[in-house]
């Protein structure tokens, strides 16, 4: 019996894609919003000096940014073709600029934080009526990208980038609208820093995480839900399998995780049948449709042991 190997698809070829590709026009019509509103906030922010409005302006430009970045890469991994030299694709695009926007974000939440600190020594009069019209209808553009763009986080890291970036935007504008209100009422002038070091402090935690998440399919480890003992443990009861080894799992990009393995067989059974055992399982019990597994006969592990990888 000779050494065998094969891989499953759970989808055509044709439909095959990114979790990111599915949602590439409401990335496009999010932008669009996006872009007319940071003019907006950028133009009244300076005239008024309110460093709240500058903040929020500052993470409306990283909404932009992010968005733009999610969709250059997403078209670039669509257009680029696998070939001898990326046999892979340009996929890991879209983690990259999940990890850029995560960057842009913690820079920008620390430069506000470190600005508002440093205003309360002398806190500039910011008038509260166009700050308060002005977040209101950031607050409005907001919302309605918000809304857009919440299924496609779910299902992609990089869109879930671009949807974080929207929800501190958010969650900025009603600050910047409160910052605003007081300012109008009491002439209070430390609510506008107070309000920026709040969406500092918001945004910081959850552009750690993603990042994290960005960094961790970069280094190729295994996917967080993906149980790889109990793979190698379902993969070992199937019938016919003496030994299973040289298992890898890793994430491509959001919504396509890979694998490979090495399973050693009895000399009678049918290496056909291991396979086809095999990619059902896969499939079935860890959603991996795209998971390569090489059946070897008796005796031929000393190649693979040699390996110090």
């Amino acid at each position: 019996m000779g050494a065998g190997h094969g891989h499953g698809h759970g989808i055509d070829a044709a439909d095959a894609g990114s979790a990111s590709g599915r949602h590439v026009r409401r990335l496009a019509i999010s932008l669009g919003v996006l872009a007319a509103f940071l003019v907006l906030e950028v133009v009244v922010g300076l005239a008024t000096s309110s460093l709240a409005l500058l903040s929020d302006a500052g993470h409306m430009f990283t909404d932009v940014l992010g968005v733009g970045m999610a969709l250059a890469a997403i078209t670039a991994a669509r257009a680029s073709r696998r070939n001898d030299r990326r046999t892979f694709g340009l996929y890991r695009a879209e983690v990259l600029a999940a990890l850029a926007n995560a960057v842009l974000l913690f820079a920008v939440a620390g430069w506000v934080i470190v600005e508002a600190v440093r205003r309360f020594t002398e806190p500039p009069e910011v008038p509260g009526l166009p700050l308060l019209i002005t977040a209101a209808a950031g607050l409005g553009a907001n919302l309605v990208v918000f809304a857009m763009l919440r299924q496609g986080a779910k299902e992609s890291l990089n869109v879930r980038g671009a949807y974080l970036e929207v929800l501190a935007d958010t969650l900025g504008s009603v600050g910047v609208m409160v910052a605003g209100a007081v300012t109008l009422l009491f002439g209070w002038r430390y609510a506008d820093p107070i309000v920026a070091i709040g969406i500092g402090l918001f945004v910081l935690p959850r552009t750690w995480s993603l990042g994290r998440q960005a960094v961790r399919i970069l280094v190729q480890a295994a996917p967080a839900h993906v149980d790889v003992t109990a793979v190698r443990d379902g993969l070992g009861a199937l019938d016919g399998v003496q030994d299973v080894h040289d298992v890898h799992v890793w994430t491509l990009t959001s919504g396509m995780e890979v694998g490979s393995a090495h399973l050693t067989v009895d000399a009678a059974c049918n290496p056909g049948a291991v396979l086809t055992a095999a990619q059902k399982y896969l499939t079935e019990h860890h959603d991996l449709d795209h998971f390569t597994v090489q059946v070897e006969p008796p005796g031929t592990h000393t190649g693979c042991a040699e390996l110090t990888w």
